[in-house]
């Protein structure tokens, strides 16, 4: 095998390590976990032998807690020890999870700035008339891809109207003033407990949460859920009304 082949699988093993690490440093502190019991165990019956042994020498029945320690402490030295190195992987797991937790937020908040420039300078350049033209048939290309036909339409007893959550790309029957009274009880909600989840809102709505709508959200302080609609004909010539946000939740957005 030459050289470069051993470097570039070194690299791959690098880079396979690095992206797995809090999976790794999980799975090597539950084991951890598991061997410190199992080490435990073994060496108990060790340490009732020298605290039988202790009290024949001493002529006592019963050794006070501080003797049973100094008698038995160095049987537990390897159940100590890697439970110690357990403990360390676990937390070392949730560092990395920290940081990379971290980077995401801060790559979305920077992605986030850079859309909400670039729409400005668009409706600058172009006009608000022809920013709105396009991007009406931006979501006209994206009900396209996601036909009505295709879906499940989610009847939540809020309306008549067929719907689409843009942000999660599901179909649903409700209506503009259910959609409007559920943004104002939400926004209100908000001033008194300073935040709401995405998952709030598709719970108002009659939607089941999504995986990430308890991580993604809105905060008093960054400005209120704002709703938006544009209406267009599905693909079997119903007319629906495309449910999207202003202002997009975002991630830590409690804190």
């Amino acid at each position: 095998m030459s050289k470069g082949t051993l470097a570039k699988a070194a690299k791959d093993l690098r880079v396979a390590l690095d992206k797995h690490s809090p999976e790794i440093l999980t799975g090597i502190g539950i084991a951890g976990m598991i061997t410190t019991t199992v080490l435990a165990v073994r060496a108990t019956p060790k340490a009732l032998s020298l605290i039988e042994q202790r009290k024949a020498d001493e002529g006592v029945n019963k050794l006070l807690p501080v003797e049973v320690v100094k008698t038995t402490w160095k049987c537990y030295i390897p159940s100590a020890a890697v439970g110690a190195a357990s403990i360390a992987c676990m937390i070392g797991a949730t560092s990395v999870n920290l940081r990379r937790n971290a980077a995401l937020a801060t790559a979305y908040a920077l992605s986030e700035s850079t859309l909400r420039d670039y729409q400005k300078k668009v409706v600058e350049e172009i006009g608000e008339k022809k920013e709105k033209r396009i991007r009406e048939a931006v979501t006209k290309e994206e009900l396209e891809r996601n036909p009505v036909s295709k879906s499940e339409i989610i009847i939540t007893g809020g309306g008549d109207v067929l719907c689409y959550d843009q942000a999660c790309q599901r179909y649903f029957k409700s209506s503009v003033e259910k959609l409007r009274k559920i943004e104002n009880d939400l926004n209100m909600r908000m001033r008194h407990e300073n935040y709401i989840s995405l998952n709030d809102f598709y719970a108002e709505v009659g939607l089941d949460p999504v995986a990430a709508g308890q991580e993604l959200g809105w905060s008093i302080d960054k400005g209120y859920m704002e709703l938006e609609f544009d209406s267009h004909l599905s693909d079997d010539g119903t007319p629906c009304l495309v449910v999207c946000f202003a202002k997009p939740p975002i991630p830590d957005y409690r804190w």
